[in-house]
């Protein structure tokens, strides 16, 4: 009884004090266990030693995040999709926890102005604000347990930021897609790398052209990694099978000569849909709008970087453990 006294005098007197009002903007409670909440944050690049001499980030709570994340979104899943097979819920599952999603969400959630992390840490192609945010649900499920970490998952994240039957619609994995239709429709399709160099900052960019028999470009893509690059490239491959209907007539005809369908112009059936113009415009606008978010951030931690030691000091007195990193500005791939 006096330790609940004695939290709830402690929380009166630190509610309107960083970072337990910014964590209530997000989670909807004031935390109890503030140094959970704070290690959640604590990028590996900037791991701190704790009084036992242990090296603390959010590695730890990353692990037991994802395991729950992955629990609490089976059980939504599976009541908001209530006649669908389980490959469908796997699928739809798979995408929402999927780390473009859940760096997004934590973007949007503002985490990204909470992360420590080192200024050498390259925040392209890198999902540490999603990591962070299964972290944060390992640390509200180690302060406030299970229904709270359910309450949070369906009513903050996936409420108010992920439309379930937009995401169970959506096509991952375009690469994947072309490559079967290729094999369906006796084609071949290659992923061939054009060029690649550095932007403004130092970060390599490839480019990829989607190669139809090895003369025909179908699309070309860019990314920070060759697999984004691939991806980009199949999308844009894709929308041409979909959309330019002079093209569809030559594949059909090409077809027909090689297997001598005489149905082939149904070849594109199983190509994933286009999405519509405003999901297309809402989805560019969020990703404008993110990108604008975490440049600006990452300028504003570049020019605090000392801010950060006195935000990892507060958690050196955490009783968590972990080994001490290889390096303490390791960067993520």
């Amino acid at each position: 009884m006096l330790r609940k006294v004695y939290k709830w005098i402690r929380l009166q007197q630190n509610k309107s004090k960083e970072p337990y009002s910014s964590l209530y903007k997000i989670l909807g409670f004031y935390p109890e266990n503030i140094q959970l909440y704070e290690q959640a944050f604590l990028h590996k690049s900037s791991s701190v030693e704790g009084n036992n001499g242990k090296w603390l980030n959010n590695e730890r709570l990353e692990f037991l995040g994802d395991a729950i994340l992955d629990a609490a979104v089976a059980g939504i899943v599976y009541k908001y999709f209530y006649n669908k097979r389980e490959g469908f819920l796997t699928n739809t599952r798979s995408k929402i926890v999927q780390r473009e999603t859940l760096n997004r969400i934590a973007v949007e959630l503002g985490l990204d102005k909470l992360v420590v992390y080192s200024a050498k840490v390259n925040t392209h192609n890198n999902h540490m604000y999603g990591n962070a945010l299964e972290a944060l649900i390992g640390a509200i499920y180690l302060d406030k347990g299970y229904d709270v970490c359910y309450d949070f998952i369906e009513n903050v994240m996936i409420r108010n930021y992920i439309n379930l039957d937009k995401i169970a619609r959506k096509e991952v994995n375009f690469k994947s897609s072309l490559i079967e239709w290729s094999q369906k429709n006796k084609f071949n399709i290659s992923f061939d790398l054009i060029e690649s160099f550095t932007d403004n900052d130092g970060n390599p960019v490839f480019q990829t052209a989607v190669m139809l028999d090895t003369t025909m470009q179908l699309g070309v893509g860019i990314g920070y990694s060759k697999k984004e690059s691939q991806q980009n490239a199949a999308k844009m491959a894709i929308k041409k099978l979909r959309t330019d209907k002079e093209f569809q007539q030559y594949i059909a005809e090409l077809k027909k000569k090689r297997t001598g369908d005489q149905n082939a112009e149904d070849h594109i059936d199983d190509l994933p849909e286009e999405a519509t113009s405003d999901e297309v415009s809402s989805d560019k606008l969020r990703t404008e709008e993110t990108q604008t978010e975490a440049a600006q951030t990452e300028n504003l931690q570049t020019e605090e970087a000392p801010a950060k030691e006195t935000a990892s000091d507060k958690i050196a007195s955490g009783n968590d453990t972990g080994d001490k990193p290889a390096s303490s500005e390791a960067s993520e791939a």
